[in-house]
């Protein structure tokens, strides 16, 4: 009887083993860190709404919980991703883009001869003209009374 638990054992290796998912949760350091992080995160906020506040309360008032919670949902789909073999699209240009995009409205804003150089470019230079007056003005009344 030992022989056939060994044996059903081995045969459970061997299958889990085979198994893609399985196979990726043991050779993806970072999907098991996720699972882990996750796991740690969500145990900490059960701990925490299990303190006797009662759970409604811990998940409306403390932000620790909010934030233990947070954090395990986005480790979980990280780990989710991981297992279903998504990569996340890096888009390397984006950052830079924003960046020229924070920069250069910074720049406008702060810099007063580059902001009357845009606006000059957006909707044309701006007219200067002296003006003169083409009436004149009332003779002052004398005080003779």
């Amino acid at each position: 009887m030992a022989s056939t638990k060994a044996e059903k054992a081995r045969q459970a290796a061997q299958q889990a083993g085979s198994n893609p998912y399985v196979r990726r949760f043991i050779e993806d350091e970072e999907l098991r860190t996720s699972v882990k992080e996750a796991f740690d995160a969500a145990k900490n906020a059960y701990q925490r709404m299990s303190n006797g506040k009662g759970p409604v309360k811990a998940l409306t008032d403390d932000k620790k919980v909010q934030r233990d919670l947070k954090t395990a949902a986005e480790n979980l789909k990280e780990a989710s991703e991981r297992i279903q073999g998504k990569r996340k699209k890096r888009h390397p240009l984006r950052k830079l883009f924003v960046i020229a995009i924070v920069g250069g409205a910074l720049a406008i804003a702060l810099n007063e001869d580059l902001r009357k150089a845009v606006l000059d470019r957006l909707f044309g230079a701006e007219e200067e003209f002296e003006y003169t007056s083409q009436t004149t003005a009332a003779p002052e009344p004398t005080a003779t009374e």
